[in-house]
């Protein structure tokens, strides 16, 4: 098969429940007025020579359980609309087949994956439910710890790992044909569902610790152990999460910006709001970010560690509010590519790392559940 890059994690769904016209190129910047704003749209993927993306159904720790559920809902909700709306553009894939099958057919392919296990609550019925509506990937928690397990952003741990309820979940999953995601959550619990999952597990938007010292990123024993067990990580966009140096510089104005945008969304046409989220953004972009080719130094470390086949590429699009300089949006994806080449990757080496290697682990996972 022709290469198949695919976005293991991208934060779309945020921008269709804010208003996005997908079907359409959204409008880029951060302005007052050009809301909303995006990095992903059905044009710009196809720019970008993407051949299938991950949109994810993200909930916030902060939210009660049933708010948590009930946003899931209405995330997956706006997908599914936005790929009826657009079936000469997309459609939507839970296979590596149907994602073949849709690049035959000149179709990207949209999956969906639940980021945080929030919406499940304490009840698996909801994670089969979750599964049936097309989610086939879950990221166990998100900023903090939940029902499942510690996130790697928790003040102190609840579980120390794995809940008993988290087990219960990894084995559900298991048996589901269902991608563990091991993005966000604590070390400990990484470790615990390395233990506990009878598949392959996958960190679908991670970079290397060893490269840039955040509790986001993965340690070298720990994408050693992932390889070991036949799982992949996807390298993150984020500069925070590429470059410390970038992280120290730029983590005061990245929170005031998210308090400005929250402020502002709330009321977006009051002046003064403008204006704060203006000052916001023009203070950030200030910064100068690292630069894309900072992507392929972690595919580096990681393949210098385990090889090319445990690494992939998972953006956080639309999740994150700065990107690296030179990849602003979905339609840049091919200097990835280009950059790869550069550096003597083959292009046998730059199709599984592109898409390759997820869809393998992907397939195996569910097979295994057959």
């Amino acid at each position: 098969m022709a290469m198949f890059l695919l976005d293991s994690h991208c934060d779309a769904p945020l921008m269709l429940a804010k208003g996005a016209d997908f079907g359409h190129r959204v409008n880029v910047g951060c302005t007052p007025g050009s809301f909303p704003v995006s990095q992903i749209d059905f044009p710009r993927m196809k720019k970008g020579g993407v051949g299938g993306a991950f949109f994810a159904i993200y909930t916030s720790n902060f939210l009660t359980p049933d708010q948590a559920t009930r946003r899931a809902l209405e995330l997956v909700s706006y997908v599914y609309d936005a790929v009826e709306q657009n079936p000469d553009k997309v459609a939507f894939a839970e296979t590596p087949a149907q994602a073949r099958r849709n690049a035959k057919n000149g179709l990207i392919s949209i999956f969906m994956g639940m980021e945080n296990g929030a919406p499940i609550q304490k009840d698996l019925s909801l994670l089969r439910m979750f599964n049936r509506m097309g989610c086939t990937y879950m990221t166990l928690t998100h900023a903090r710890s939940n029902e499942i397990c510690d996130s790697c952003t928790s003040p102190k741990p609840v579980w120390n790992g794995l809940s008993p309820f988290g087990r219960e979940v990894v084995a559900e999953m298991n048996r589901l044909g269902m991608l563990i995601d091991v993005s966000h959550i604590s070390d400990a619990s990484f470790w615990d569902v390395l233990n506990y999952s009878q598949a392959p597990v996958v960190a679908t938007h991670s970079c290397c610790r060893a490269l840039c010292d955040h509790p986001r990123n993965m340690t070298d024993e720990m994408i050693v152990a992932l390889a070991e067990k036949g799982g992949v990580i996807q390298i993150n966009f984020y500069p925070s999460f590429l470059d410390k140096e970038y992280a120290v510089k730029a983590g005061a104005l990245i929170d005031a910006q998210e308090e400005a945008q929250d402020a502002w969304l709330q009321n977006p046409a009051d002046p003064v709001v403008q204006e704060r989220m203006q000052k916001a953004i023009e203070a950030l972009q200030a910064i100068p970010r690292p630069s894309y080719k900072k992507i392929v130094d972690h595919i580096d470390h990681v393949v210098q560690l385990v090889g090319f086949r445990h690494v992939g590429l998972g953006s956080d699009f639309d999740g994150i509010e700065v990107t690296p300089d030179g990849l602003e949006d979905v339609s840049r994806m091919q200097k990835i590519i280009i950059e790869m080449r550069k550096r003597g990757y083959s292009e046998y080496e730059i199709r599984h790392i592109a898409g390759g290697n997820f869809l393998r682990v992907m397939e195996q996972v569910q097979r295994m559940a057959e």
